[in-house]
């Protein structure tokens, strides 16, 4: 493909003649064809990538149309009608010219990303220096041309491919590699190419702040892009919470309807709405996966690879394998290949110490202590579902551990043990990074979100918010109870934020945080407290609310009037330099709750005092 020819999103979609019009027969096309290439009836538009920290544009990217009047216009239909009568040569041809002559005559400042294909990088008449000679022609400079190599086939001679990029690095031209993660091999591809830049494909890029797994394949890429000396392009970037994001993750370059649209005529000022996104102060709130417990392990986390018996093995071979390996608790009985079931390690020795038993049973097959309704699990269950079967199955399945399969085909053994180890640590891991009963953000990404804000000398303001008299309220209505008025609480501060800026966490227990980068941040906070006051009501029996309060039992056991839960906030305003780590900012919210907390009823302390 040559300039543009891959450009089909958004609006680019509505161009495409498969969607305007009825598809012209192959007859129609043709003729239209030859009238474009003799004619030369192309247009280039070009769309300005700007370097994020400066908003300055940095160069432009040349997308070819067809004649407006034709099926032929997108991009899309040009190169298939092209490809399909065989003139793909003579149309890429006519594309690079087209987009050169136009970046030329506009002229047009920074740096031209000329589309190029593999395929057309290898052609012996561009080898022979058909586009440098063309570049001399018309008085452009080589080292202003980089050739963003588009990806249509699933493999590549790459061997020759690199032989070609040093050959026009030699000239002065560099090299960019277009839509990272959408093609057959565009990692290979730039492994083995190194280029100067390489573009994120816009799928990645798109609603980036409500997915973490594409966050994460942007944070990935950029760490690959600092050790590769590469620099990247994020395309297709859209809106102001995706400009955001990249511009937090100190992604260098940027492109998309955002920032500026294509037009044969290009803007050379950056969009209103781009511009002012750069000047404003502050970090991303990050997108999170709200899954309390990971559910992406396996039983392969847990596989133990055990020589089975089989049925024909006597109890005394049994035996002397426990004996030689001494750390094992249970063995899978197998029969070609079909577990039948376990033997466990004190089952077997508690019935040969019975006098005469294994005078008896010793010679006898294995099957005679073996648990012959074992628990069979596949190797892809989770964890969590294999502990809910575990407990389903019985108490004994914890001790005799269970037999993992591969298409019911015997594989290897689990213990009890290792799965209650597995579990535990994915809980202790999931209420670090999510609170389980509000799913929202637990200590370490607040931390990390703090550390974040600290690091960006970005002002800001801390709110801990705190349940006043829960525990009574606890002892009197319930834990249930008590759970919907935490998580209540959780989603009454959850409307009150700007997600894009304001960061939510539940600290634990009743105790949450909130991380305001909203200049009306007191406004929301009084927000708070209204709405809850409001909310809690139902949460209360109505003589309970008439009252006040209620009576029970304190810990020297006498009955004492307790009054309705409130809501504390103590909040800390963070200037820049003020504080230099989150223990710092978290003893001195701890310290601001306390104060609210002597006030009556709902309340909010503001700590305004500087260090």
């Amino acid at each position: 493909m040559a300039a543009g020819a891959k450009k089909v999103s958004a609006d680019g979609l509505a161009e495409c003649c498969a969607l305007t019009m009825p598809e012209p027969n192959r007859s129609e096309l043709l003729p239209l064809l030859v009238e474009i290439i003799e004619k030369r009836r192309l247009t280039a538009n070009f769309q300005p990538i700007i370097a994020m920290a400066a908003g300055e544009i940095v160069g432009y990217e040349g997308l070819i149309r067809g004649p407006s009047d034709s099926p032929l216009h997108s991009p899309f239909c040009l190169f298939k009608a092209a490809g399909q009568f065989g003139l793909m040569p003579k149309v890429e041809r006519l594309c690079r010219q087209a987009t050169l002559d136009a970046f030329v005559q506009l002229k047009l400042v920074g740096k031209l990303f000329l589309n190029v294909s593999p395929e057309c990088l290898l052609d012996p008449d561009f080898r022979s220096g058909e586009i440098l000679n063309y570049m001399r022609s018309i008085g452009l400079d080589p080292r202003r041309v980089v050739i963003e190599l588009t990806e249509n086939q699933p493999t590549y001679d790459y061997l020759k491919l690199l032989e070609a990029a040093r050959y026009y690095r030699s000239m002065g031209l560099e090299i960019a590699i277009d839509d990272l993660g959408e093609g057959f091999s565009s990692l290979r591809l730039w492994s083995e190419l190194r280029p100067e830049y390489v573009k994120i494909d816009q799928h990645f890029i798109q609603n980036i702040n409500q997915d973490p797994v594409k966050l994460q394949f942007v944070r990935s890429i950029q760490q690959i892009a600092e050790n590769s000396s590469t620099q990247i392009i994020a395309e297709g970037i859209e809106t102001h919470a995706e400009f955001m994001i990249i511009k937090d993750l100190s992604i260098i370059f940027g492109q998309g309807y955002y920032i500026a649209r294509p037009n044969a005529i290009p803007t050379t000022v950056v969009s209103t709405d781009a511009t002012s996104s750069l000047r404003q102060n502050g970090i991303s709130v990050y997108p999170r996966n709200s899954m309390a417990v990971k559910k992406t392990l396996s039983a392969m986390k847990l596989l133990i690879s055990v020589i089975p018996v089989t049925p024909k093995m006597d109890n005394d071979a049994v035996y002397r394998r426990f004996s030689e390996e001494p750390t094992l608790e249970s063995l899978p009985v197998v029969k070609e290949g079909v577990p039948l079931g376990l033997i466990n390690r004190n089952t077997l020795i508690d019935g040969f110490a019975r006098p005469y038993r294994r005078e008896l049973y010793g010679k006898k097959s294995c099957t005679q202590f073996m648990d012959s309704s074992p628990l069979v699990v596949d190797k892809h269950i989770s964890l969590q579902d294999l502990s809910n079967a575990v407990v389903a199955a019985g108490q004994r399945h914890l001790s005799n551990g269970f037999i993992i399969t591969d298409q019911d085909e015997y594989l290897g053994i689990g213990t009890g043990h290792d799965l209650m180890r597995e579990i535990t640590q994915m809980q202790i891991s999931a209420a670090r990074y999510a609170n389980p009963l509000t799913l929202l953000p637990g200590n370490v990404p607040i931390d990390e979100h703090i550390d974040r804000l600290l690091e960006n000398q970005v002002g800001f303001c801390v709110c801990y918010f705190d349940l006043d008299a829960f525990k009574p309220y606890n002892d009197i209505y319930g834990y249930r109870k008590g759970d919907e008025v935490i998580q209540a609480t959780g989603n009454i501060l959850l409307h009150a934020c700007d997600v894009e800026q304001d960061f939510v966490g539940h600290i634990g227990g009743d105790d949450f945080i909130i991380l305001f980068q909203s200049h009306d941040w007191e406004l929301r906070c009084r927000d708070v407290l209204t709405n809850f006051a409001r909310e809690i009501v139902p949460f209360f029996k109505p003589e309970h609310y008439a009252q006040g309060g209620y009576f029970s039992m304190d810990r020297k056991g006498q009955n004492v009037f307790h009054s309705l839960v409130t809501l504390s906030i103590g909040a800390v305003l963070v200037s820049p330099g003020r504080f230099s780590s989150h223990h710092e900012i978290s003893t001195a919210t701890v310290t601001a709750k306390h104060q609210a907390k002597q006030m009556v009823g709902n309340s909010l302390f503001v700590e305004r005092r500087e260090h």
